[in-house]
């Protein structure tokens, strides 16, 4: 599939999850001191003996994978993992690359958990080989190099900064997608990757490396911060005071909603200390940070923010965690918000919890607001997330919804799956449609993904039929 957004957000994912991985393997090497020499740069990390010898002599006893055609084909997603890793492991850099032009050929969810192992590896070994690779590779190398920069970072971070600065350009994009809550969103710059990685090893001079930069030198600063307060909001309150005044109002929110999670009454108590300007957006993302630990303590505290887009943030924030645990609660939650627009992008949280609980109550609460964008956001949210429905029967929901564009994907998205299960109704009914408009016709009867895209391998590749879009206005 070519779905010109699939992989940039699968790419995403890879610079997201990629550190973790690294980051398990994070050394004492550096000492902190951006002055750490020239030539330490250019090292390589051991490329002729494993960094665990005993793995290492372990693994003489033991038969090994020897590619990654082999590893494919072994049952077990886990064991997959592990093999994977174990043989990127033993890999010499020049190794690395060979695999790296293999992964192409891998269907999608494959190659994204291929790319974080490899591209992971990699960079601890022969990190500007790595990146001297996604420069030569176009687009693509501009979704390798976030994980490639951010394991490095999580190894030998005074270096990762060394190039970094040499090498501006090369990431000059980076940070400009991504966006909203999640391990996809954020758009992390490469100042913020490295700071972060840095503040979990030396805080003090990831802050000092931070304050010298001339660029990006408030995201920097506020990462490192933010990174500090979630084991120590009082000492990252007490880092702010480094930060000019006119810049603080970023990190004012990485604490709070740091500092909400841990205590939230400590939380409001210094929020109430900071200029009278910044406050209200402090305290609603220390209310965020609230209800990823106890979302019904956080969904009594909404009622203190004024009404606007932070409100309707965390409102949405509110319904998500409380949908996990208590849709019906969240539900009630939902409908006491005066909020039109929370309540319709809060429905693309709420409703795909609820509908895998009890679908024909997430059917009627749905059903009781009136036609509009709230209603017409929770039936097309319903449409796409049923799959104990017998889709003939979403159909009928999804031609009440009032929104044309919402109606014609949910329409459509209903029929391609009446398509899989049986052909000859599910044709009748999508030849006489006057919804689903005439090219996405043919591509659902020819089996093809109403939203375009095909094929396997070249950066398309998957094995499945392309997702449905996001409902309009995108998640959260």
């Amino acid at each position: 599939m070519k779905n010109p957004w699939i992989f940039p957000a699968a790419a995403l994912a890879i610079g997201a999850v990629g550190g973790y991985i690294s980051g398990k393997n994070t050394s004492a090497d550096s000492n902190g001191d951006p002055s750490t020499s020239e030539k330490t740069v250019r090292r390589t990390r051991s490329s002729s003996r494993s960094d665990n010898p005993v793995a290492e002599q372990s693994g003489k006893h033991a038969t090994r994978p020897t590619g990654t055609e082999e590893i494919s084909r072994m049952p077990g997603n886990s064991g997959r993992i592990k093999a994977l890793m174990e043989f990127y492991e033993n890999l010499t850099p020049d190794q690395l690359a060979e695999e790296a032009r293999k992964l192409d050929g891998l269907p999608m969810n494959e190659r994204i958990m291929a790319s974080i192992l490899l591209f992971s590896r990699w960079a601890e070994k022969d990190p500007t080989a790595a990146m001297a690779y996604s420069n030569s590779i176009g687009f693509t190398g501009m979704f390798v190099r976030p994980t490639i920069l951010q394991s490095w970072a999580s190894v030998d971070p005074a270096n990762a900064a060394k190039y970094y600065a040499s090498n501006p350009r090369e990431f000059a994009m980076m940070g400009v997608m991504g966006g909203g809550r999640g391990p996809m969103g954020g758009g992390q710059g490469g100042a913020s990757i490295i700071a972060s990685e840095w503040a979990r090893q030396d805080p003090a001079a990831a802050m000092a490396w931070a304050s010298s930069l001339t660029t990006d030198k408030n995201r920097a600063m506020e990462s490192v911060i933010g990174e500090v307060a979630k084991t120590d909001p009082k000492k990252a309150v007490a880092m702010l005071a480094s930060m000019d005044s006119t810049d603080k109002g970023d990190a004012y929110r990485s604490v709070a909603a740091q500092y909400g999670t841990a205590n939230f009454s400590e939380a409001q108590a210094w929020i109430r200390t900071l200029p009278a300007e910044d406050q209200a957006a402090a305290l609603a993302s220390a209310i965020g940070g609230l209800s990823n630990k106890d979302p019904q303590a956080a969904a009594k505290q909404v009622g203190l923010l004024e009404a606007g887009d932070a409100k309707n943030g965390v409102i949405t924030s509110v319904v998500e965690d409380l949908a996990r645990v208590d849709p019906k609660a969240a539900a009630v939650f939902l409908k006491q918000q005066d909020s039109e627009k929370a309540q319709q992008d809060a429905m693309r949280q709420l409703m795909p919890a609820w509908v895998a609980q009890d679908p024909s109550a997430a059917l009627a609460y749905a059903n009781s607001y009136e036609a509009g964008g709230v209603r017409d956001s929770a039936l097309q949210s319903y449409v796409f997330s049923n799959n104990s429905v017998a889709p003939a029967e979403l159909l009928k929901v999804a031609e009440t919804i009032t929104d044309e564009g919402d109606r014609s994907r949910s329409v459509g998205i209903a029929a391609a799956r009446w398509m899989r299960e049986d052909a000859t109704s599910a044709k009748a009914y999508i030849q006489q449609s006057t919804t689903i408009p005439e090219d996405a016709k043919t591509r659902i009867i020819e089996g093809r993904s109403m939203f375009g895209g095909g094929g396997r391998g070249q950066r398309g590749g998957g094995n499945t039929p392309a997702a449905p879009a996001a409902p309009a206005g995108g998640t959260n």
